[in-house]
């Protein structure tokens, strides 16, 4: 006679055994319609799994996050029918939900290409209008073996047999058609709805080893309704118009090459961008009560082996042999070992502490060629890298110190918001679960005493510590992870550091690692498109262009040029003998925020006519007054609130 606890604290009793349907059908017809699945006890499942013991219930809806992962799960079972349907004798493989929708790989002598979709995408279509029930069936080992080797799905016998020997074989029915699943599913077919579209074809490698076959991997969206596919669909066009690559050759700020794979071969005007933006956050570090350093490029694989780097990084590090010294070194992936080695020079007291390190890193990361992103996925990287040498009682102090100066950094260039995320211990972690039960408390304690507030990120900590992370949301919706703080009690211990406490004795300082940008090109590609390329007048590369009207007009365009110059604004002259609109047009392409436009009149009664970026109408006003304008509006945000 199970007992059904509601979320309202409500309970419902049953004779025997219930499914989840009946007990939605007994709470009211409007649930037994609206619900999806349920979860047990904290665990999803099916909506026809029978409940036979007293457990909490909570029902899914399709406005639950729950069932829109569902949704693409379901979806990605719906192309394989699909696609089995209409090209009989493709093999299936795996098909899971992912971020903002699903994917399926199959084996096929030719593979798919986009020309396909339409025919795929009807077919779904009629699949979920038949609204075949989801229906689950665990079968003994051997004889899914059998009947998947007998319909020649190799790669589906294959999955079973490197099942563990105790788990149970689930398989799903969806009408007449059936796949290997662990589940939950949806009702039926009808609820996957027809918010989906199929995206691209990719290939990949059965299990990712290029040993194993090639398979044609189908990637799609799906969604709870027409409204969220049409917002996707606009923010990845949106996301196409700003890509950084494009505007990156567009406003000539860098480019990459074979020859220097993973690094970034910086143009004048993107160069302008970075160091304006280092520029600031070395006003903001220095305001911060940090002292920057300098740390080597290469260190001996001795200190990456103490610090338990080169177990956890050693694939991801380049690796040089001085073969006349017999030594192996790394070029560094961070910064945090180096930053120890500078506190252990020296005989340290409690009264320096806290110590606030900071570093304009170049790091160096072997990724792989296919991850890698613009000058988003790098190899080649410098941080905006800081660490900070406490006692535990000064914990909280610098976590709310740090946190104000992200933010404030955040808003200046143009986030007004962000979320924070606590990520726990990994499985695979430095240290004792003790020192992870006091880094771990030590940083709750800390949001707690500096009002902030987080979501849990389970097991996404560093290996040496628990972390926060801070995430922005760009123009269009899309999330960033940049800036973290991390409570390291571990580094001290293995490096050996330690500084004389007020008991003259020695003690382990808390070592803070803290980023606000964390890699500099990769922040840079977001704010490149987090701005579509149009900077605000502080961070453009190039702030303003004199353009002249008619050549008799160049001599004072070379004027005007000097004048903003001398204002301190980033300024070119275009006095080549075109059309102005012409020139207008190439500059508004290029992005550039202000352009001068100078003729005869102009030189004649020392005047300028402005033209903002994306506007149509000029201001004429004195030379003299639009340097004062524009060199005010040129100033770093930070600078101008502290004139």
């Amino acid at each position: 006679m199970p007992a059904i606890t509601l979320p309202d604290g409500s309970v419902r009793r049953f004779d025997g055994p219930v499914t989840g349907t009946t007990v939605a059908e007994a709470i009211g017809p409007g649930l037994a319609r609206a619900a999806l699945a349920m979860e047990i006890d904290g665990r999803l499942v099916d909506l026809s799994r029978e409940i036979s013991d007293d457990a909490s219930v909570r029902f899914v809806t399709r406005k639950d996050e729950a069932a829109l992962e569902m949704i693409r799960h379901d979806a990605a079972h719906v192309l394989a029918e699909a696609v089995q349907s209409l090209w009989p004798g493709t093999q299936v493989t795996i098909g899971p939900s992912i971020e903002n929708g699903f994917y399926y790989d199959f084996y096929r002598n030719e593979p798919f290409t986009p020309e396909d979709f339409p025919a795929i995408e009807a077919r779904m279509r009629e699949i979920v209008a038949a609204n075949a029930a989801f229906a689950r069936e665990v079968w003994p080992r051997d004889a899914a073996i059998r009947f998947f080797e007998d319909r020649g799905e190799r790669f589906k016998a294959e999955l079973i047999r490197d099942l563990p020997e105790d788990e149970q074989i689930s398989i799903y029915r969806q009408g007449e058609w059936l796949d290997l699943c662990r589940g939950p599913h949806l009702r039926g077919t009808a609820d996957v709805g027809n918010a989906f579209k199929l995206m691209k074809v990719a290939g990949a490698y059965w299990r990712g080893d290029h040993r194993n076959p090639m398979l044609t991997r189908i990637y799609g969206t799906a969604w709870r309704d027409q409204k969220e596919l049409d917002a996707h669909l606009h923010q990845l066009e949106e996301a196409e118009r700003r890509d950084h690559r494009r505007i990156g050759r567009e406003m000539d700020l860098f480019h990459i090459q074979e020859e220097a794979v993973g690094s970034i071969f910086w143009h004048a005007k993107g160069w302008r961008l970075y160091t304006v933006l280092q520029d600031y956050m070395r006003r903001a570090q220095t305001r911060g009560g940090y002292q920057e350093v300098r740390t080597p490029q290469l260190v001996d694989r001795a200190l990456w082996e103490a610090s338990g780097h080169w177990d956890k990084y050693r694939e991801h590090m380049f690796v040089a042999t001085v073969e006349d010294e017999d030594k192996t070194l790394a070029l560094k992936p961070m910064n945090c070992p180096c930053h120890v080695q500078i506190f252990r020079h020296g005989l340290r007291s409690y009264r320096e502490l806290p110590l606030r390190m900071a570093e304009f890193g170049a790091c160096h990361r072997y990724e792989p060629s296919g991850a890698l992103h613009g000058i988003m996925r790098v190899r080649s990287f410098t941080q905006d890298d800081a660490h900070i040498f406490c006692a535990e009682e000064q914990i909280a102090a610098e976590t709310a110190r740090f946190v104000r100066m992200l933010a404030d950094v955040y808003a200046d260039l143009g986030f007004e918001s962000f979320r924070v995320k606590f990520a726990d211990r990994p499985e695979q972690r430095a240290g004792t679960d003790e020192t992870w039960d006091r880094a771990e408390g030590a940083l709750i304690e800390a949001c707690r005493l500096a009002g902030v507030s987080y979501e849990h990120n389970p097991g996404e900590g560093a290996f040496y510590g628990p972390k926060l992370e801070f995430v922005l949301r760009d123009a269009i919706g899309r999330d960033w992870q940049c800036g973290t703080l991390q409570v390291d009690y571990v580094l001290p211990e293995r490096l050996d550091a330690s500084f004389i406490g007020e008991d003259s004795a020695r003690h382990r300082p808390v070592m803070l690692h803290r980023a606000i940008l964390g890699s500099f090109e990769r922040f840079l590609g977001i704010l490149i498109e987090q701005h579509a390329g149009r900077f605000p007048l502080w961070l453009a590369p190039v702030q303003a262009v004199v353009a002249s009207i008619v050549t008799d007009a160049a001599p004072y365009a070379q004027q005007v040029a000097d004048t903003l110059q001398a204002a301190g604004l980033v300024v070119e002259t275009d006095i080549r003998n075109e059309k102005i609109n012409a020139k207008i047009r190439e500059h508004s392409l290029a992005r550039v925020p202000v352009i001068l436009v100078v003729g005869r009149k102009e030189a004649e009664e020392g005047t300028v006519a402005i033209r903002r970026l994306g506007g149509a109408a000029q201001e004429v006003v004195a030379l003299d007054d639009a340097a004062r304008t524009l060199a005010d509006e040129a100033l770093p945000p930070d600078l101008r609130r502290t004139r």
